[in-house]
């Protein structure tokens, strides 16, 4: 007898729980409907007729068997049982391998925030190196000629004045001389500008160029050195 027949489905009933619940009127009836419509008869051009009349047949004797019906329904319900085992661990294999591809992916793949994160440090830099070329340019265009010192407070007379915020400016006076209202405006790209003082001679002009900050004056001086121009020493 082959084991992987259900005999319920031969007689055209419900089989598992279903089927183990079916009378043995249910069982007679069903198999008499079905007889009539199987029997060789009915079927003198169907060449499995007489395979399938007698598959029928024996279905029925197994099903009228108390005893083997018992033992048929047992093996229905272990073949269930093991299908549903078999079930879970295909569910719990695809999940382990579906959970071991996505923590491979995220091991490779960036998480949003450090895109995020890259992206503004990228941006940051690009404004950083275009801030320092503003300022490259305007300090070139304010004055190549300028030749720039830090002023202490005791020659400036100063005072009280922070001798890290004056600057002192001196150039040849060939072409365009420098007013006080043109240092303030070249310097003010750099920090507020607190006094200019012009001084000099007929020929070479000089500036004290008070800023607001220190940081204002050291600011013009980095880029001055950047530029490489040439910073007057005492």
């Amino acid at each position: 007898m082959d084991t992987n027949i259900d005999h319920y489905t031969v007689l055209g009933l419900p089989s598992g729980e279903e089927g183990s619940n079916l009378t043995q009127k249910d069982i007679n009836k069903a198999y008499k409907s079905k007889a009539l419509e199987l029997h060789p008869d009915k079927r003198p051009d169907d060449p499995n007729a007489a395979a399938n009349f007698q598959q029928l047949r024996t279905s029925y004797d197994i099903l009228k068997d108390d005893k083997a019906r018992k033992l048929f329904d047992d093996l229905l319900r272990v073949k269930r049982e093991n299908q549903r085992r078999e079930s879970q661990r295909d569910g719990k294999r695809r999940k382990m391998v579906s959970d071991l591809e996505k923590r491979e992916r995220e091991a490779f793949v960036p998480d949003s925030a450090s895109r995020g994160r890259e992206e503004e440090d990228r941006i940051a830099k690009k404004l950083k190196d275009e801030i320092a070329r503003i300022r490259a340019m305007h300090a070139k265009k304010a004055g190549t000629d300028l030749g720039v010192k830090k002023e202490s407070a005791a020659s400036s007379g100063g005072g009280g004045v922070d001798q890290e915020k004056i600057l002192k400016v001196s150039w040849e006076k060939v072409g365009e001389d420098y007013s006080a209202d043109k240092l303030r405006e070249l310097f003010s790209k750099f920090g507020e500008v607190e006094d200019v003082v012009i001084k000099g001679s007929k020929k070479k002009g000089s500036a004290l160029v008070v800023m607001a900050t220190k940081q204002g004056a050291v600011s013009f001086l980095f880029v001055y050195l950047f530029l490489n121009f040439e910073l007057l020493n005492y």
